[in-house]
């Protein structure tokens, strides 16, 4: 179980509509990236949850050192 059973109690997860709102991109473009494995992702189902540390380390990975806010 490793990373889902450790950190699911307190991660917040994120609908790929909601991370394309924050995001500021369609819901394809979130899909594409969950699917080549550029952000991290858990398959519940047929839908995708998309932890909040992931949305971080893209976000942080396409733009060094820039800072982010996700509320």
């Amino acid at each position: 179980m490793g990373w889902v059973s450790t950190r699911m109690s307190t991660e917040q997860l994120y609908t790929v509509a909601e991370v394309a709102a924050m995001m500021r991109v369609s819901k394809m473009t979130v899909y594409r990236l969950v699917h080549a494995g550029t952000i991290h992702s858990i398959r519940f189902g047929r839908s995708y949850r998309v932890p909040r540390s992931a949305i971080r380390e893209y976000l942080e990975e396409m733009n060094p050192g820039s800072d982010y806010s996700l509320d």
